[in-house]
């Protein structure tokens, strides 16, 4: 039920395509703090978008340089069933969203949404390091549930805070970092090995 990891370009594409949606959605995270913190002024926010776009422009070149061996990866019955089963998981996390903030609301907590959603979109990855078998996902999990859980505890404005928003972003960036450096690394030492 897992994808095969014996073609490293196809891993190396499918840890890119990750990368992309860290760098975005960790952009969205900090943009949501700046914007709380800062209110919405196109200067402060231009830093969020640079960083955004840095990152998701590396994991897109990162993606491009092995594109032909993820399309073939991509036609084998194994990674159509793994493609149907992360939807279903991605799917399960917008729904538990859209639950937990409509009981959050009608039971007058909704201060917990933004810890809520956090520790949800954490949640998630577990599923998708069994089904990509990436331990990445495992950490990423563990940081976002950890934080989901710790901010709200420890901060005097607890989870109306805006650094929860600023965390999540973070992490979610240096999840793409770390995709985007670890192909960087396999990719140097393939060129090592052809000298």
């Amino acid at each position: 039920m897992t994808l095969p990891q014996h073609d490293p370009a196809a891993a190396l594409a499918r840890s890119a395509i990750g990368a992309m949606f860290f760098s975005l959605f960790g952009g969205l995270w900090v943009a949501a703090w700046c914007v709380q913190t800062y209110g919405a002024h196109p200067l402060r926010l231009l830093p969020v978008a640079g960083i955004t776009v840095l990152l998701f422009m590396l994991a897109w070149r990162q993606f491009r340089r092995h594109r032909a061996a993820h399309a073939a990866a991509e036609q084998s019955p194994q990674a159509k069933r793994v493609g149907r089963l992360f939807n279903v998981v991605n799917a399960g996390q917008w729904i538990a969203i859209f639950i937990v903030g409509n009981v959050l609301k009608n039971m007058g907590l909704q201060a917990w949404f933004i810890p809520a959603v956090i520790l949800i979109v954490g949640l998630h990855f577990f599923p998708l390091a069994w089904l990509f078998k990436a331990r990445r996902h495992l950490a990423i999990g563990m940081a976002l549930c950890v934080w989901a859980i710790g901010y709200p505890l420890t901060l005097r404005h607890g989870p109306i805070h805006p650094v929860g928003c600023l965390g999540a972003g973070l992490i979610l960036w240096v999840a793409a970092l770390s995709a985007v450096r670890a192909g960087f690394a396999v990719q140097q030492s393939t060129l090592q090995a052809q000298k």
